[in-house]
């Protein structure tokens, strides 16, 4: 399967030539695959924010390609509008970005700007507004009425009624309670699997990525250190600390008790489902 997005030997220096000069991405190699839900981790500074960045043409590289289906997106100025319609990114607080009357307006701000008609403007608000949970009550309503859970939904919308083939969002679940990152992690869930839509979430939680992604790429001093299945990742749980990164805290708890003796065959247990199934399995060997 070919990737809908990659970079190939992506590099990003900011203040170049200057003594402010930084090396924020290195020969950076990444792929997403069509209906893929992705992870990244990295701790603050390694590199993933601009890395995203690059994704949908926000950023220009240094050096280096950004390709959505193949094509370099910087090829012509068309080809940047493009990607910007086709990969759609949602920054950290987006809500801080919401500006229009209504929510309604704010929704429908991205596909007005696709110059598409005010039917079809219509259904994709609509949709959006039902894939984040909000009401025909709520899209009436100013979006500064609403609580600061409902207005990052709102921003979120506002990107998923563009109807992207990539959704990118950094963090989409910073400073939430537990009930509103759960709300969030679902929503996002529901768009992948109606649409298919390739996910890209970047995550300092490692419980949040472990429970939803199909993959984690590492992101470190502006590199691609290495990529796998959450299992595979968190099995390198000494060169993350390493990183400044951790590991699920499910996955130390398991770490631990089979260092104490227990007989646990696989301690690269990442998700409370799985050490449900575990414990459960020891439980009855032991009854047995």
């Amino acid at each position: 399967m070919e990737p809908i997005l990659e970079t190939r030997k992506l590099s990003c220096v900011y203040s170049q030539g200057t003594p402010f000069e930084h090396k924020a991405l290195i020969d950076v190699d990444f792929q997403a695959y069509p209906g893929e839900y992705v992870g990244i981790i990295g701790h603050t500074g390694s590199g993933k924010s601009t890395l995203i960045q690059h994704l949908n043409g926000l950023l220009k590289p240094t050096s280096g390609q950004v390709l959505l289906h193949g094509k370099d997106i910087w090829e012509s100025k068309q080809s940047v509008r493009e990607a910007k319609f086709h990969v759609g990114l949602v920054f950290q607080y987006p809500e801080y970005q919401l500006f229009e009357e209504t929510v309604y307006q704010d929704i429908a701000f991205g596909p007005k700007n696709m110059k598409l008609s005010a039917d079809e403007i219509d259904r994709r608000v609509h949709e959006a507004a039902a894939f984040v949970g909000l009401t025909e009550r709520h899209l009436k309503k100013s979006p500064f009425e609403l609580s600061g859970g409902q207005k990052r939904r709102v921003a979120i919308a506002g990107v998923i009624a563009m109807e992207p083939e990539v959704l990118i969002l950094d963090e989409p679940t910073a400073g939430l309670d537990p009930a509103g990152r759960d709300a969030i992690l679902a929503n996002i869930h529901k768009y992948h699997e109606a649409r298919n839509a390739t996910i890209i979430l970047v995550s300092h939680s490692m419980e949040e990525v472990a429970r939803s992604v199909d993959r984690i790429v590492v992101v470190n001093d502006a590199q691609i250190p290495f990529t796998g299945t959450p299992r595979e990742v968190f099995s390198h749980s000494q060169e993350l600390r390493k990183m400044g990164l951790g590991i699920p805290q499910v996955t130390q708890v398991f770490q631990r008790l089979k260092a104490m003796g227990l007989p646990i065959e696989d301690d690269c247990v990442y998700t409370m489902e799985e050490a449900k199934a575990v414990l459960m399995a020891l439980y009855r060997k032991e009854v047995g």
